[in-house]
């Protein structure tokens, strides 16, 4: 392999929020049936998963009421991964409990921005069909004692971005959500970088992302790049992503297929993918890896430099 040229480093390197109209893919959501299964699949995989926690919402009596759905989380020094599981029977837990009957894995895609209200006016204003906001709360534990972990999220309507549950998102607790114990992860994982989507109709998926994200998308072969503050969107079509990834076995599109990870090492990722028995592969920067099983259907590619990534070179 020959050497990517020297990169420097981002802005967005000093602090994990957006300010102002900056937009960051924050974190990717797994559906799972097991999520004690899950987390164990997680740590064998070389990441460090947070304890699990259960997700509330406020009530119109003053207290909180379940969501229907837990969660664990791998978190990076930027973004995040989140593994989400069913806890209880809600309208959100039938909604999720829906998608993963289509199948297990990725689901979710979480853009964070520093005003989740501006951005769901602008969703409704642009035409999207947009929910309520939500006011979602977990309880965490902290070095220093139990506490909790705040957000605002902008949803639109099921269906109206078929790809998974797209949404924005603020954050209003970041000293509970990224707790430096939790950020050091064995197999050398740092950032978020893309995810990846498959869809039927690249030009159709671009446009509409455009419209929702508010940022352009730039054409790759077989497919699309949205680039963000930080990240972005990768999508393709289901061709390119069955050769790029001949690992998984991708269902019919619209399919989150995946995402790329920052690593502060390619040889420790690499040794942390093989000793956990998963299927991968190299290509000319990065390593490809099937998720385990417990974690559904679909790849993470890990890259020591976002240049390394194919579609964003």
């Amino acid at each position: 392999m020959t050497d990517l040229p020297a990169q420097a480093a981002p802005d967005e390197l000093a602090r994990r929020l957006p300010a102002g109209d900056e937009i960051f893919l924050d974190h990717v959501g797994h559906f799972v049936r097991d999520g004690e299964a899950a987390s164990r699949a997680l740590a064998r995989c070389g990441f460090a998963p947070t304890p699990i926690s259960i997700q509330v919402i406020p009530d119109a009596a003053g207290g909180t009421r379940p969501t229907g759905t837990g969660n664990i989380t791998a978190m990076l020094e930027r973004g995040y991964l989140e593994i989400l599981f069913k806890t209880s029977d809600t309208p959100l837990s039938r909604e999720f409990e829906a998608a993963l009957n289509r199948h297990a894995g990725l689901h979710l895609a979480a853009f964070a921005v520093a005003d989740a209200e501006k951005a769901h006016r602008r969703l409704a204003m642009d035409g999207f069909a947009v929910r309520d906001l939500a006011h979602m709360r977990r309880p965490v534990v902290t070095r220093a004692g139990p506490d909790t972990a705040a957000f605002t999220i902008a949803r639109v309507e099921p269906g109206v971005m078929p790809e998974g549950r797209i949404q924005f998102l603020t954050h209003h607790t970041e000293h509970t959500v990224w707790q430096e114990r939790w950020l050091s992860q064995p197999n050398g994982a740092v950032g978020l970088i893309d995810v990846m989507i498959a869809v039927a109709d690249v030009a159709e998926a671009a446009d509409r992302f455009e419209r929702f994200l508010g940022r352009a998308a730039t054409s790759t072969p077989g497919g699309a790049l949205i680039r963000l503050d930080r990240g972005g969107v990768y999508l393709l079509t289901h061709e390119r992503a069955t050769e790029k990834l001949p690992e998984v076995a991708f269902g019919a599109p619209p399919f989150m297929i995946g995402y790329a990870l920052r690593v502060t090492s390619l040889a420790t990722a690499e040794a942390a993918v093989d000793n956990a028995g998963l299927e991968w592969h190299a290509f000319e920067y990065g390593i490809a890896a099937a998720f385990p099983a417990e974690l559904g259907e679909g790849a993470w590619l890990f890259v020591e430099r976002e240049s390394g990534l194919p579609w964003r070179r």
